[in-house]
């Protein structure tokens, strides 16, 4: 008798296989994996939890039984001005900009397919410290953010330029923003040691990134920027997955990868410009929130949501670090998150020693 035909293994259903259906009204609908699910609602929970520790932990911290009725309104007294003048901002903008660096970062390393891509890669960041030190150097006392928007789109303009191609060749594009941010990065220490002690302690704070003195205006920004570039990034998220099998199996498939890559470069920048113009140049957010997504799901796409959550959860842990820990006191955020980037790579290069990739 002839044995039964064994089913290919697309056929076969594993329970990490599983999908749901996810429904936002009448017209909208999509698949998601169980396990992308609970990722998912695990992140926000600690991303709550993370946040509840920001605002009841510490000296001027709120007592946790008092914390709801001072997030609905009812605060007095000191209550009320942490909340309102202290934390409440800081927290709001740790929140949004993690958000804004997670989802760029993987934007970025969708386009590059480059686990180890980042925004910094094209000269962002050290475009915005540049135009940061131009302003602290040229109208003392003035916002250095502004300075910092307008030198993350001189960057990219510089780049765009430069590239010949625009933003359609990520090879290009990477080559390009190493030439910007070693020009940037000089830039700023030429201002560095140009400027008066106090302008200078002032500006390397901020270039290191800080959430020190954020206010409602900074997370408004921040917010409006997500508000803008979140629904086009999830636009986006299905012609990308597909261009991850490469340019002609996408194309085949219906979607148009040189356009794809461009909207999400477009994008990449846009959000980084608005965190750093928040938050300052803070680095790793965007490198380490989607490969640690990636390592949770154990699936292809880019996984924009989930990246997200991560960047928010990984900023707000290291400005609860920042502003509790008691060696290091006052630190910019920005550092701890260079330690925690460190400690990554470190962990990537141990992994891939182990598996004899090095």
């Amino acid at each position: 008798m002839t044995p039964p035909p064994t089913p290919s293994p697309s056929a076969v259903r594993r329970p990490g296989n599983r999908k749901i259906l996810l429904k936002a009204g009448p017209a909208v609908a999509l698949r998601v994996p169980v396990r992308m699910v609970w990722i998912g609602a695990a992140l926000v929970a600690a991303v709550l939890v993370a946040c509840t520790a920001t605002l009841t932990v510490g000296r001027l911290g709120i007592a946790l039984p008092d914390l709801p009725a001072a997030l609905t309104g009812h605060a007095v007294g000191v209550d009320g001005f942490v909340l309102d003048r202290l934390r409440g901002p800081r927290l709001t903008v740790a929140v949004a900009a993690g958000a804004a660096f997670g989802l760029s970062g993987a934007l970025f390393q969708s386009v590059t397919r480059n686990p180890l891509g980042s925004p910094d890669v094209i000269g962002l960041g050290p475009g915005a410290g540049a135009g940061a030190a131009l302003v602290a150097l040229l109208f003392p006392g003035a916002p250095v953010a502004l300075g910092a928007l307008g030198g993350a789109v001189a960057a990219m303009v510089l780049v765009y330029v430069s590239t010949g191609t625009g933003f359609r060749n990520p090879s290009r594009l990477v080559i390009a923003g190493i030439g910007v941010s070693a020009m940037a990065t000089a830039f700023i220490q030429y201002i560095v040691y140009a400027i008066a002690r106090d302008q200078a302690t002032v500006l390397s704070s901020y270039l290191n990134g800080s959430l020190t003195a954020r206010s409602w205006g900074d997370a408004a920004t921040i917010g409006v920027v997500l508000l803008v570039c979140a629904p086009c990034a999830a636009l986006l998220s299905r012609p990308l997955g597909l261009s991850e099998m490469g340019q002609t199996t996408a194309a085949a498939l219906g979607a148009r990868p040189e356009r794809a890559f461009t909207g999400a470069v477009l994008l990449t920048i846009v959000l980084s410009a608005g965190a750093v113009s928040a938050a300052g140049p803070i680095s790793f957010i965007a490198l380490t929130a989607p490969q640690i997504v990636k390592r949770l799901t154990r699936g292809s796409g880019p996984h924009l949501a989930l990246s997200a959550l991560s960047g928010a959860l990984l900023l707000v842990l290291a400005d609860l670090a920042a502003q509790n820990a008691p060696i290091f006191d006052k630190l910019p955020v920005g550092i701890w998150t260079m330690a925690l980037g460190g400690a990554y790579l470190g962990y990537l290069l141990l992994r891939e020693w182990r598996r004899g990739a090095l």
